[in-house]
Formats: structure tokens, C-alpha cells, sequence
């Protein structure tokens, strides 16, 4: 049969979607979809190729799903007599697993295979992993700036906390720090006028931390993305709270990271630790030949995670890319309605005498999601000195964490884990008392 005729008999992507989305009804219909398109894709590319296609289209994208829902990152048994085997993890905690150790094949892997996969499916483009996102930023200054120039608006040269700001982190990189246009107000012409010979990338970066109203503008990353083709220069945008999941209808509004790399930008990067709901992290997503690039620069070693955020951060985009929100502790949380706190507060409330409930606001935090807040219902013990009570309750065993607020002290549910609850209602009682 020739090529032609063998292509025409591949089926498709809605057909085969349909028939395993009824397989598989737990996994995100959106997933199944894109496996399919994948698999159709892999199975052409091989046909063109003048190679037999193997397996059939339905069984490649069953494999795939099982993957997917498979650990890379599993526990092994080192029966080696190596105790502080490096392919294994070095010492175990508290046991050995294949961290750099490629099952099939028996020989040396790249620790970075076990999430590789996932960054790409929930972000869009290939990633790769540092310990945490000013890391990111540093090596991608590093890598495509270094000795070289790098714009960025003056609007966005933020401060990220504890006295790290982005200027300096990019000056320690070596590259050189190019600003353009105004505190408030930065336009595309801005950064067009600043590109020289000596220009190798434009950085844009997300005020995850602040927000500015008033008189203020910036160009689209669209637009910057366009100046970048235009010009030839790489548009690199650090997003800072990595946001995966869509969770407007939580009443959260942050760019998510897929469409940044849809818009076309060539790199972004993101923290695990924030909104994507993972371990402390930086993740450089983008462009294959860039993202290889930089992984290769010496300083990426320094800055690599170790096995333990390996294994809860694919535990964690795992969760994401199937939906598993629940999976998620801080993704959870912010998804509980008002409603779903007071319910839980009213049984509390029902065990306890000298407490009342009042209406409130959640806040994200870690940097994130600035001036946006989620409402809340607050338990608010009756008692002479707010200061004082807060003071016992953060000296407890364990400690019990609430706030102060118009002179009261209070606790939120919202970040109370449901098997914390008879704890949380002893230390009230013992305020009582």
C-alpha cells in the first residue's frame, strides 16, 4: 500500500477522541483530545517517513493515558551495594528511587525526565526545572543576555520580597539592564527605539505582587511578541505566580501560562510554589532550542532540584493536568465557596461557648494575586485582649496561626485542613477557659 493510501486510512482526531473519551470518562475529555492529535501526529510523521506505523492509533493514546497517571519518579531497590548511588538519588529518604537511573535502557538518565513531559502538556512548550523562579529568571538573563543588553519596561522593575529586586538580579547575571518608558506608562515605540546590536532579549515581567491603576499603559506581550519577530530578538516574559489552572471562576484573575506561549512568547518562566499549588520551584517553559540551551549552561546545575521536589512537583502536575483539583492543597482551598466555610464554621461554632461568626475576606498571598480577595466566613472568639489571645494560641500545642482584624482575633477555615478541626477547637476552649 502506498504512503498516500495509508495516510487516508488514519482515522480522525474526533473519532478516535469520542471513542475513548467513553473509555475513560474520568480523564479531561480536553486531554484525551490532544493525546489523539498527538498520536495521529506521530503516527504521519513515521508514515512520511517511510517506517511502519506500529501500533494502532487507538492503542498509542491508551498508552499514553496510562502513562500519564503512571509516577516516573518511583521507589526502587538498590541492590547494587552502592549506598550513595548518584543515579539512585544518593542517600536515600528514606528510600532509593530512579532519579537519574532510565529503567528501560539500565544506563544514566537526566533527572528533569520525570516532569518533562507534564511541564509540556499543562504549559504548552518544553520546560525544565530550577529551585525557584529568581533562579529562572537569573539563568534565562544569564544564558541569553549575558554581556548584552536586556529591555524591560521601568514599570516592571519589581522588588519580589525580603529586598530581592529584578533589577538587581539581572545585573548579577550579566546582562545589561536596558529601562524604557515611564513608572506608569510604556509604549511599543519605547522599546523599539532602545534595540541596538548589543540587544539579545526583551523581558517583560508580571506584577504579580502590585497592581497599578490610573494613567497607566503597557503594549500587549502580542504586541512585544511582534517586535521581538521583527526584530529577531527573543520575548522572554517571567510570570512569576504561575497560574496553570483558569480560576476566574473562583473569583482569581491572573495570565495563565499556556497563553502566554500561545500569544508567542519564546520563554516564560513561573514559580511551583504559588498558584500552579506545587513545591518551591522555578520553571523555564518555551521555545525546544532555547529551553536546551539554557539547560546546558553550566549554572543550571547549580540551581537543579533535588529528588524530593522532583517527586511532588510531578505529583503535582499530575493533578493539574488531569483535573484533579481536590489533589491540590492550596488549588482546593481557594476553591471553597463562602457557603462551604460557614457550613463547616457553624459545627465548630455549635462546639464551642464564647464565639461568634462574622463575614470576612481570604486573601491568596505568597506574592500573588494583589488586591484580589475571596469572601469568607470568620470564627471570632470572645475574649478581653485580641493581642494576648493570639499570643497563647501561637504558643500552643500545636500552634494555632489566626489574625487580627478590627481589634479581634479570628480564624479562617478557608486554610484549616478539615482534620485540624479538633485541634482548632481545643485551643479555642482553652482560651475560654
Amino acid at each position: 500500500m502506498s504512503t498516500e493510501a495509508r495516510l487516508r486510512e488514519l482515522p480522525s482526531v474526533e473519532d478516535v477522541a469520542l471513542r475513548l473519551a467513553e473509555l475513560h470518562p474520568d480523564v479531561p475529555r480536553a486531554l484525551v483530545v490532544a493525546e489523539a492529535r498527538r498520536a495521529i501526529a506521530d503516527a504521519r510523521a513515521e508514515m512520511l517517513a517511510g517506517n511502519e506505523c506500529g501500533c494502532g492509533i487507538d492503542a498509542r493514546v491508551e498508552e499514553a493515558l496510562a502513562q500519564l497517571e503512571r509516577p516516573s519518579l518511583r521507589h526502587v531497590i538498590n541492590a547494587t551495594g552502592v549506598v550513595l548511588h548518584t543515579n539512585l538519588g544518593r542517600a536515600p529518604l528514606p528510600d532509593y528511587q530512579n532519579l537519574e537511573y532510565d529503567l528501560e535502557t539500565g544506563r544514566r538518565g537526566k533527572r528533569d525526565a520525570h516532569v518533562a513531559s507534564l511541564i509540556e502538556r499543562v504549559a504548552g512548550a518544553p520546560g525544565i526545572v530550577v529551585n525557584n523562579n529568581a533562579a529562572a529568571v537569573f539563568l534565562v538573563l544569564n544564558e541569553l543576555a549575558a554581556s548584552h543588553e536586556a529591555i524591560v519596561s521601568r514599570g516592571e522593575l519589581i522588588e519580589i520580597g525580603d529586598g530581592f529586586r529584578i533589577p538587581e538580579i539581572m545585573q548579577r547575571s550579566g546582562a545589561a539592564v536596558v529601562e524604557v518608558g515611564t513608572t506608569n506608562r510604556t509604549r511599543l515605540e519605547d522599546y523599539a527605539a532602545a534595540i541596538t546590536e548589543r540587544t539579545r532579549l526583551l523581558l517583560r515581567v508580571h506584577p504579580s505582587n502590585f497592581r497599578m491603576s490610573g494613567f497607566t499603559s503597557r503594549p500587549g506581550l502580542g504586541q512585544l511578541v511582534g517586535l521581538g519577530r521583527e526584530r529577531g530578538i527573543p520575548v522572554y516574559e517571567d510570570l512569576g505566580s504561575g497560574c496553570i489552572a483558569d480560576l476566574t471562576r473562583f473569583g482569581v484573575e491572573e495570565p495563565l501560562v499556556r497563553d502566554s506561549i500561545h500569544v508567542g512568547a519564546n520563554l516564560v518562566s513561573f514559580s511551583g510554589d504559588k498558584l500552579l499549588g506545587g513545591p518551591q520551584a522555578g520553571i523555564i517553559a518555551g521555545d525546544e532550542a532555547l529551553v536546551q540551551r539554557i539547560r546546558r549552561n553550566p549554572l543550571f546545575r547549580a540551581l537543579r532540584v533535588d529528588k524530593m521536589i522532583y517527586g511532588a512537583l510531578e505529583t503535582t502536575l499530575r493533578n493539574l493536568l488531569l483535573e484533579r483539583w481536590g489533589e491540590i492543597p492550596a488549588l482546593r482551598m481557594i476553591a471553597l465557596s463562602a457557603d462551604e466555610i460557614r457550613a463547616r464554621a457553624e459545627k465548630i461554632l455549635a462546639r464551642l461557648d464564647s464565639a461568634e461568626l462574622i463575614a470576612g475576606e481570604s486573601v491568596v498571598g505568597g506574592g500573588s494575586t494583589p488586591e484580589q480577595s475571596l469572601p469568607t466566613w470568620l470564627i471570632a472568639p470572645r475574649c478581653a485582649s485580641a493581642n494576648e489571645a493570639e499570643r497563647r494560641c501561637r504558643m500552643s500545642d500545636p500552634p494555632v496561626i489566626g489574625r487580627i482584624e478590627n481589634g479581634r482575633l479570628v480564624f479562617d477555615l478557608r486554610t484549616v485542613l478539615p482534620e485540624e478541626d479538633d485541634e482548632l477547637v481545643s485551643a479555642l476552649r482553652a482560651l475560654a477557659s
